[in-house]
């Protein structure tokens, strides 16, 4: 199983990014698929994930600014990223669990490379 997270970078406060996820080796439509996020010294935190069956689930500190969609046919999901604040900097890490809502780090079995977001105030 590989999972390939691109399309980080560096942007402005208030700005956009997004973010794909390419997932292979895995039944995809059958993985609940998250987005994390950590920086230095802290803990991996959640941000959202998208069950198998399209369900969503945002934290609180990106709800109404994030939004995570899935693309079965091409294997991918993605994090669409809007009104970015410099709290939002971290690496992004995409992760699968086979059909289970979690949105605990530690209950996920596959784990993408990460891609950094940096955004400037």
């Amino acid at each position: 199983v590989q999972l390939q997270a691109f399309g980080g970078g560096l942007v402005q406060a208030g700005g956009s990014l997004r973010l794909s996820c390419a997932a292979s080796g895995l039944t995809f439509s059958s993985y609940t698929m998250g987005w994390f996020r950590q920086v230095p010294g802290k803990e991996r935190e959640f941000v959202a994930c998208i069950t198998w069956i399209g369900g969503t689930t945002y934290a609180d500190s990106v709800k109404g600014r994030f939004t995570i969609s899935r693309d079965n046919a091409k294997n991918a999901v993605y994090l669409q990223m809007s009104s970015l604040k410099p709290e939002d900097t971290a690496v992004y890490y995409c992760a699968a669990v086979y059909r289970r809502y979690s949105s605990s780090s530690t209950e996920y079995d596959y784990w993408g490379q990460g891609t950094q977001v940096t955004v400037s105030s």
